[in-house]
């Protein structure tokens, strides 16, 4: 995690959950994360199962100069990484594990700026499946950020972390130099197994079964 803010919230989170796999999203009290509350988010799924925010600090929306109420996240993405975003999030949401991701951003006139997301499970209703809390912070801050939307973003790096389990937080990190690729890049082979555990294969991503025992 290279930003204070992802950090920030994901501290708060690992605190707040306590024992159990995610906090309760009522339990989330904004006060308490006042420092990266601008580059927070909140996202629900639809009736289609598809996530858009629900809720999007004053710093993302711009970052993408607009309000990013109700809008897609699954379409900020470029399309051909749209598949591994639904990856991760059913890695969040049906396995808790964390997602930390790193993407590049282009604005029309092909300016490029580097940014940190992470994707952590909350409860909603007694359930993980519709609600996700998430924080999204640019890594450099040049001046035309906000002036210029960005319009297009590709995945280049990602890690999941399954913060119960130190041993496979270890494996995560050993593995993210396989699973991290570069816009544009040839897929990277991979096992049908990672250190013994079973892993799943969603085009160049594979995702390692398990989470919470």
């Amino acid at each position: 995690m290279q930003k204070l803010s992802t950090k920030t919230l994901y501290d708060y989170w690992n605190t707040l959950r306590g024992a159990r796999s995610a906090p309760d999203r009522r339990d989330i009290d904004p006060t308490k994360i006042r420092g990266a509350l601008a580059n927070t988010f909140i996202l629900e799924a639809g009736d289609d199962s598809k996530f858009a925010f629900r809720l999007a600090g004053s710093h993302l929306c711009t970052a993408y100069c607009r309000e990013l109420k109700a809008r897609s996240f699954s379409r900020l993405w470029h399309e051909r990484d749209r598949d591994a975003m639904e990856t991760l999030i059913r890695a969040v949401t049906e396995d808790h594990a964390a997602a930390l991701i790193t993407f590049q951003g282009t604005t029309a006139v092909h300016t490029k700026l580097s940014f940190e997301t992470i994707l952590l499970p909350i409860r909603h209703n007694g359930s993980t499946q519709t609600r996700l809390l998430g924080a999204m912070t640019a890594l450099d801050e040049p001046y035309w950020l906000g002036v210029q939307p960005i319009m297009e973003q590709r995945i280049t790096g990602l890690r999941l972390i399954w913060p119960d389990d130190v041993t496979l937080e270890d494996m995560a990190k050993d593995i993210a130099s396989d699973v991290a690729y570069s816009a544009g890049s040839s897929p990277m082979p991979m096992a049908s197994t990672v250190y013994g555990r079973s892993a799943r294969r969603y085009a160049h991503l594979a995702v390692i079964d398990g989470g919470r025992q």
